[in-house]
């Protein structure tokens, strides 16, 4: 019997990843003025040791000022760049094809760690006034973000497309745009966060001129044979704002186009007043599903899935083309082994943990 399709390679352009399994992008608020460290290399090493086809960093930040926290990771020195290329080579090391997703926080910028409450941090405690599409605060007591003029959106992009070029000469093999979550991109896409009257506001079509921007920007910095996916909020789980059938509106142009390989669907963000009305494990899988049966774009799923039975069953049943996997595997870095294990498949991880035993 052939090896379940969670466990079968797939390929993107020139990559091919020996699963579908995909680390998601977990932030650590643990570096210093962007640049990683020791934790950063334990983290995602062990990650990449335990088996995964893909392993992506963390949300890595364009700028300074794109930062949710002050321990955010970034990229825009030749620092970081060094610092990332230890990254790349340890996740290659393990077997596992290095992405890096890329992203700047807009309006929730200027935070505290979560650990540290979560709550703004103002410019006269350390913290700096946050760029948006619009003057609206993430929440009241938030400061009120700067509202971007045209010439400094494309600012942002050119920041954008700079990162994107120091991560190909970091030598990542997969680049993920971060447009969810509420952070810039994704509050460009929302009614809720953008009231511009310009054009890089009004309907969909110019709310996500600013996203089709920094992919084209980042499309001319990243070479056409590395494959570049998109992470969206599918929908704000709110009335006016941001739907699916937005998303699958945009899904339809991003494939036009012919620049995006996958889309990572996620959902929500763009207030934290929002509550979701199911949150179970897979809740988010019908909009990859979605996305995938009517646009024809290939989808990664995200969102509680903690299961190896569940992560077969999506790719099996062709709801989405990856399992990106958050939680599970910040729990248990060995979770795709285990997973190997559960679906009946031999599985070979770096040979210095041959003799490892999985339960």
């Amino acid at each position: 019997m052939p090896d379940p399709l969670l466990f079968q390679p797939i390929t993107f352009r020139s990559v091919t990843a020996r699963n579908r399994i995909a680390v998601s992008p977990m932030c650590q608020y643990s570096a210093t003025d962007g640049l990683g460290d020791d934790w950063h290399i334990q983290n995602l090493g062990a990650k990449a040791m335990g088996g995964p086809g893909f392993v992506f960093t963390e949300a890595t930040h364009v700028s300074s000022l794109g930062r949710i926290t002050q321990g955010c990771l970034g990229l825009w020195t030749a620092e970081h760049e060094a610092f990332l290329r230890r990254l790349v080579a340890l996740i290659t090391y393990g077997g596992g094809v290095p992405g890096i997703q890329v992203a700047h926080a807009g309006r929730k910028a200027s935070s505290q760690r979560p650990w540290e409450g979560g709550k703004a941090l103002r410019p006269e405690a350390g913290g700096w006034i946050p760029w948006a599409p619009s003057p609206i605060a993430f929440h009241d007591d938030a400061v009120e973000p700067h509202a971007m003029s045209a010439d400094e959106i494309r600012t942002v992009i050119g920041e954008f497309a700079t990162t994107a070029r120091m991560a190909r000469e970091a030598g990542f093999k997969v680049i993920e745009v971060h447009g969810a979550h509420g952070y810039l991109l994704h509050s460009m896409l929302s009614p809720v966060s953008n009231r511009r009257h310009d054009a890089y506001g009004g309907d969909l079509r110019g709310r996500a001129t600013m996203l089709m921007e920094v992919i084209d920007a980042v499309r001319a910095e990243w070479p056409d044979e590395l494959p570049l996916f998109l992470r969206l909020s599918c929908t704000d789980w709110m009335e006016g704002g941001l739907t699916l059938d937005d998303s699958l509106e945009l899904a339809r142009w991003l494939r036009a186009r012919g620049q995006v390989d996958l889309i990572d669907c996620s959902s929500g963000g763009v207030l934290p007043t929002v509550r979701i009305p199911s949150l179970h494990p897979g809740y988010q899988v019908p909009f990859a599903e979605r996305i995938r049966a009517e646009t024809g774009m290939a989808t990664g799923a995200v969102g509680l899935i903690g299961s190896p039975e569940m992560a077969a069953e999506i790719v099996a049943n062709g709801r989405a083309d990856l399992v990106f996997v958050g939680r599970a595997l910040l729990a248990d870095p060995a979770w795709p082994l285990r997973a190997a294990k559960a679906l009946g498949v031999r599985f070979d991880l770096v040979p210095q943990y041959a003799r490892a035993v999985v339960a």
